[in-house]
């Protein structure tokens, strides 16, 4: 049962959140429910739940102060909800890539980071800081499929790394080979060692 279906509901607004806003992730829709609750007071948080695309707010008619002054607080925020960064999960959610394709991008410059937000966890006195993305920039990347052309660059470029390997390898193997030759023709072609007294030996006729 929808929440303005049940008994004592009578206050009702509802926003629909536009492909623009959602970028047609279910993760974005609920992140802008999240983002909206943390908005207004504590008390009304509940209130304000998501329906697929569609944000519904609901309150008991007995609470029609507190329902209007949330409900423009709500509505207030709506203006700009489009422009409301991307957080982590939810860019992964909308390019269907992984979290490490996530940090390797961000990591070699490919994935243009628009700043970052710091939060406390639940329940806990941690905070952690995280990249936010630019929504107008995500949904440039969507449309261009550019995951999927960074995903084979990747593979190319591991491609090329293992090459350079293998022929590296093979260049230390000659190099070692060479070396080990060169060192073993060294000691074949030294001089031997001078006898001493080999000329007395021979003033005195011996080897005659």
């Amino acid at each position: 049962m929808r929440k303005h279906e049940k008994s004592g509901v009578e206050l009702l607004r509802t926003w629909t959140l536009s492909p623009a806003a959602t970028l047609g992730s279910a993760v974005r829709a609920k992140g802008i429910l999240q983002e909206l609750q943390a908005r207004i007071p504590a008390a009304t948080k509940k209130s304000l739940a998501l329906e697929g695309t569609e944000l519904i707010f609901a309150m008991p008619a007995t609470e029609k102060a507190v329902f209007n002054a949330t409900a423009a607080v709500i509505a207030n925020a709506m203006k700009d909800i489009e422009k409301l960064p991307v957080i982590p999960r939810e860019i992964q959610d909308i390019l269907a890539i992984k979290a490490s394709e996530r940090h390797r991008w961000l990591a070699d410059g490919r994935l243009q980071s628009a700043g970052t937000r710091t939060v406390r966890l639940n329940g806990r006195a941690r905070r952690i800081t995280f990249h936010v993305f630019d929504p107008k920039v995500v949904e440039d990347l969507l449309d261009r499929s550019v995951a999927d052309q960074w995903r084979e660059e990747d593979v190319e470029a591991k491609a090329e790394k293992r090459r350079r390997a293998a022929y590296q390898a093979k260049l230390t193997r000659s190099l070692n080979k060479i070396q080990k030759a060169n060192s073993t023709k060294v000691k074949s072609t030294e001089p031997p060692a001078e006898l001493k007294g080999w000329e007395e030996f021979d003033i005195d006729g011996l080897l005659r």
